[in-house]
């Protein structure tokens, strides 16, 4: 936040402008501690008259650090600063720089917690100066101390920083409700105009109209356990069955399962599993081809080396395409693209995370092609490095079509809607569509965990670039984070607080019904109504009539006609 946005704000209080650290130019050695460290005053700066040069580590985490006392509980910051890299480390690829803040707990010395204000991956010496940018909120709960600094490269890295800044973010506007209910009213809902005609035997006067949305058009689903939703507990596919239209699979097309061992291909569960989803009206979405991450490599591919380790790539990425042909929308093709290197920096090739995406492009060019990445909108510290990351990739014409945002609240922490939007935003400057792609939050206090899905839900659906929310499970008994994020409890199977909340939202208040009398004078009907399809039905002295018209809403809108036929002499009493 700068001083003209200060400006525009004048209603704003004076402590979301003030600069919360001290000497944030580095023009002395006085405010910023290096400790373990040897700090140097230089010339190369970004502005001011010096910048901090930073050398002799021993450790990735050390570098100068300031204490921050004015940070509040469950207080929420905007934070930035500048890195340069004075060298290059042999055989790696690149360097992870980060701007972390250190949460002293009320528990001792060892009980603290460690957040990304601002992260950087893969930065190189030639890069020049880095803006790291980002946000972070403070867990809701008393501090010891509180601790900003900046980390990351390997020790025989040295680094330069200036121009820091640490300030109070804005919170959201009371009337962010209100607002974002207009948002969801323009972008999520079209103009219906419906024309009723009528045999000149019909008495109008008798005729009710009812308009019934059976279906959304906007995608909201969960990630579903095959096995499960195969041959588990009923209750658990009735649910996804009722309550959902898209679907993606947790783990079952992830290649540690669908490859145990070399020339294996277990794709079996999987596709069975896809085929009932379509089968119940559902749409599908496939996580994920690769996992640039070591554990979530197949065992026998880690050893693999060179072309045999490409090889082993390009097949996994066909095979997997060809088995899920026609049953999935998009891939999510390296999950975490942004934050796991593994291949990269096997294979030594800073570009092969873009040569996977053209790899697939060639497999299938019908097929989207979708990153997946964390910590980007419920966390703010990876945001800006997602964008860039983006945009490099658009830049070099590599096929990618839209990008998924995990949202992972962390525990106990509420969605906060300004910076959810601000998040999104940013991400939405790439131009591609953003999927929400594992939706959840954590608190175990059921009332406290409705409203936040609430908060997140509404957010989410009210930002024009999102085009789809999926959560990330919703059963205690199969969700990664257990009853503290659930929607359903325990083996009863029971709708919870939070469940219920969540159905009135997508079932209540953004779908569309309703029941209208017609009459001479009035003959056409107009409604705004959330996108999806619909059934057009009468009913005639409260008899239900076999006349009925389908349709489906989409952003352009739609004229519909209902016609009642001659009744016969039993209906017409």
């Amino acid at each position: 936040m700068d001083w003209s946005f200060c400006v525009l704000l004048l209603f704003l209080p004076l402590t979301y402008c003030q600069e919360m650290f001290k000497d944030p130019g580095f023009e002395t050695l006085a405010e910023w501690s290096c400790y373990l460290t040897q700090c140097d005053l230089v010339t190369d700066k970004v502005e001011g008259n010096f910048a901090l040069k930073v050398s002799n580590r021993t450790h990735y985490y050390q570098g100068p650090s300031q204490t921050v006392d004015s940070i509040v509980p469950n207080g929420q910051y905007e934070a930035s600063v500048y890195v340069k890299l004075l060298n290059d480390e042999p055989t790696v690829l690149g360097q992870h720089i980060s701007l972390t803040v250190e949460f002293g707990l009320p528990g001792g010395k060892k009980d603290r917690l460690y957040v990304p204000a601002a992260d950087k991956p893969m930065v190189t010496s030639s890069d020049g100066w880095i803006h790291l940018q980002g946000d972070f909120s403070a867990p809701d709960t008393p501090l010891r101390s509180t601790r900003l600094y900046v980390s990351g490269p390997h020790p025989m890295v040295n680094f330069l920083v200036d121009s820091a800044s640490l300030k109070v973010a804005p919170k959201a506007p009371q009337t962010w409700k209100a607002d974002t209910d207009q948002v969801i009213d323009r972008i999520r809902k079209s103009n219906i105009t419906i024309k009723v005609t009528w045999d000149t035997s019909v008495d109008p006067s008798t005729l009710e109209i009812q308009l019934k949305q059976v279906k959304h058009g906007f995608p909201f689903g969960t990630a579903v356990r095959a096995q499960q939703y195969l041959h588990g507990d009923r209750r658990y596919s009735d649910f996804i069955n009722k309550h959902f239209n898209y679907a993606v699979l947790e783990n079952d097309l992830k290649w540690p399962i669908n490859a145990r061992h070399s020339g294996a291909a277990h794709y079996d569960t999987a596709v069975e599993a896809l085929n009932k989803l379509l089968s119940n009206g559902h749409r599908a979405n496939a996580h994920c081809l690769l996992w640039s991450k070591v554990d979530k490599v197949p065992p026998w591919v880690r050893p693999l080396r060179g072309n045999a380790l490409r090889k082993a790539v390009t097949h996994r990425i066909s095979e997997a395409l060809n088995k899920t042909k026609g049953l999935v929308q998009h891939w999510d093709v390296n999950n975490e693209n942004l934050h796991t290197q593994w291949f990269r920096e096997t294979l030594q090739d800073r570009d092969y995370n873009m040569e996977v995406f053209r790899i697939a492009h060639q497999v299938d060019p019908s097929m989207k092609l979708f990153f997946n990445e964390n910590t980007v909108t419920a966390r703010g510290g990876d945001t800006m490095a997602y964008r860039d990351m983006a945009m490099q990739f658009k830049q070099a014409g590599v096929p990618v079509h839209g990008m998924g945002v995990q949202t992972h609240f962390r525990d106990l922490t509420s969605p906060d809607p300004y910076l959810l939007k601000k998040r999104l935003d940013l991400l939405a400057e790439v131009g591609l569509p953003l999927w929400v792609s594992e939706l959840d939050l954590y608190s175990p206090d059921v009332n406290k965990r409705a409203d936040w899905y609430e908060i997140a839900l509404r957010s989410l659906f009210g930002h024009p670039a999102v085009d789809g929310i999926m959560l990330w499970g919703f059963w205690s008994e199969q969700q990664w984070r257990g009853e503290p994020a659930s929607l359903v409890s325990g083996p009863s199977f029971q709708t919870n607080a939070a469940g219920q909340r969540f159905l009135d939202l997508l079932e209540k208040e953004w779908m569309t019904n309703m029941t209208t009398k017609v009459s001479h004078t009035h003959r056409q009907i107009e409604v705004r109504g959330f996108h999806g399809d619909y059934e057009l039905t009468a009913t005639y002295h409260g008899r239900p009539l076999q006349t009925k018209t389908t349709f489906t809403l989409g952003k352009t809108d739609i004229h519909a006609k209902l016609h009642i036929p001659r009744l016969s002499a039993a209906i017409i009493g």
